[in-house]
C-alpha cells in the first residue's frame, strides 16, 4: 500500500474505524490504578489491562482490524513474530476462515510456539533472529501467494494498536503521561497518534529494555538499523523494525517525547512489583512502564498510564522471578533477591 507523503497514514478517524471493527471482540480492557504506584511516586497511576484480551495480548487489536480488510479468496496470511502479534493473527484469520503460517525464531519462548499451534495456525521456526524468520514470511508471500500482516508497519495494524489510546482518554480524560512498552513501534505509533490527536500536550514515552532495543537504536542513529537479539526478560520487545520501515519508525520519531530503556534488572523487580502490589500475571515486556518510574527515568508529572501488554508469560521463568530466584538470560545471569516493597 503506497501512503501519500502529505496525508498521515494514521489518523483518528482510521482509528475510530478500527474501534468499530473491533467492537465486542477487542475493546474495553479494564483500567484499573495501582494504589502501590500511586502511594509511592504521588500521581494517580492506572493500568490498562490489554493481558484480559482473548489471546491474552493487544496485539489482537491490530491483527482483527489488518485481517478484517482482506478481500475474501484471500489465499492465506503469514507474519512475523516474537509470539503475541502471531497469535493475534491467527486468532483473526481462524475466525475468517484463512490459513494463517507464522514464522518465529527460536528465541521465541515455548509457551508462545504452543498458543499459536493451538489456534490452528502453522508454526515455522527459522533461526535465531526476527530477520531470520522475515525471510521465511517474504518467501510465503513471492512464492506461495500470502498476504504478510506486518506487525508494526502496516496502518491498519498500528490503528488498531491505537484504539488503545482512545480509551484510556475516554476512561481518564485529564492523563498527563502514557508509558508505552516499545518494540516495531506498532503499539506506540497508534496510542501516540490517538492521545496527540485528542490531546496534543500528552506527554507519550516509549520505553524498551536495554538490550536488542531496535526502535531506540534506530532512533538515535536517525535510520533504521539493526540490532543483535538476545534474550531478555521483555522477549516481547525483541526484533528490528525492519531496514525499510515505512511507518512506524517516522510516526515514533515525530509523536513519542522521549524513549528510554530500562536494565533487565529493573525489569526483573517490576515484575514483582506488579504481582505483588496489583496481582497481575504479565510479561516482562509488560512492566518496562513500571520499572522506568521505580529506577527514576521517567519521573511522573501528572496522572499516569502505561499498557500491560500481555499475559503469555513463560510460566516458569515467571515463577522464577516472582519467588526470588536467579535467572539465566544467554550471557547474562540476574541474581534473585525476595520482593521489597
Amino acid at each position: 500500500m503506497k501512503i501519500a507523503a502529505d496525508r498521515p497514514a494514521v489518523t483518528l478517524d482510521r482509528i475510530m474505524a478500527a474501534a468499530r471493527v473491533l467492537l465486542g471482540v477487542a475493546d474495553a480492557t479494564p483500567m484499573v490504578p495501582s494504589p502501590h504506584m500511586e502511594a509511592t511516586y504521588g500521581q494517580p497511576f492506572w493500568l490498562k489491562l490489554e493481558n484480559m484480551q482473548p489471546i491474552g495480548a493487544f496485539k489482537l487489536r491490530g491483527a482483527l482490524n489488518a485481517v478484517a480488510a482482506l478481500p475474501d479468496g484471500t489465499r492465506g496470511v503469514t507474519c512475523c513474530s516474537t509470539g503475541n502479534h502471531g497469535r493475534g493473527v491467527a486468532y483473526a484469520a481462524r475466525a475468517r476462515g484463512i490459513p494463517a503460517t507464522i514464522c518465529m525464531s527460536n528465541l521465541v519462548p515455548q509457551a508462545k510456539f504452543d498458543g499459536i499451534r493451538a489456534l490452528g495456525a502453522e508454526v515455522r521456526i527459522v533461526g535465531t533472529s526476527q530477520d531470520d524468520a522475515q525471510v521465511e514470511c517474504e518467501r510465503l508471500v513471492a512464492e506461495e501467494g500470502f498476504t504478510e500482516i506486518s506487525p508494526f508497519d502496516d496502518p491498519l495494524v498500528i490503528a488498531g494498536q491505537g484504539t488503545i489510546g482512545l480509551e484510556i482518554l475516554a476512561a481518564a480524560p485529564d492523563i498527563d503521561t502514557l508509558l508505552v512498552p516499545l518494540s516495531g513501534g506498532g503499539l506506540a505509533a497508534g496510542v501516540a497518534s490517538a492521545a496527540k490527536a485528542i490531546n496534543p500536550a500528552i506527554r507519550v514515552i516509549g520505553i524498551s529494555m536495554d538490550r536488542g532495543a531496535a526502535m531506540y537504536e534506530s532512533l538515535k542513529a536517525g535510520h533504521p538499523v539493526e540490532v543483535e537479539e538476545v534474550p531478555s526478560l521483555a522477549d516481547s520487545l525483541g526484533g528490528g523494525i525492519g531496514l525499510m520501515n515505512r511507518l512506524s519508525y517516522p510516526i515514533c520519531r515525530t509523536l513519542l517525547d522521549d524513549v528510554v530503556i530500562v536494565s533487565e534488572e529493573a525489569i526483573y523487580r517490576a515484575m514483582q512489583t506488579l504481582y505483588y502490589e496489583d496481582r497481575i500475571v504479565a510479561e516482562g515486556a509488560c512492566v518496562v512502564g513500571i520499572a522506568a518510574v521505580q529506577t527514576g527515568r521517567v519521573q511522573l508529572t501528572g496522572p499516569t498510564a502505561t499498557v500491560i501488554t500481555g499475559r503469555n508469560a513463560d510460566m516458569d521463568l515467571f515463577t522464577r522471578v516472582v519467588t526470588g530466584q536467579d535467572v539465566v538470560l544467554g550471557d547474562l545471569t540476574l541474581r534473585g533477591a525476595p520482593y521489597a516493597a
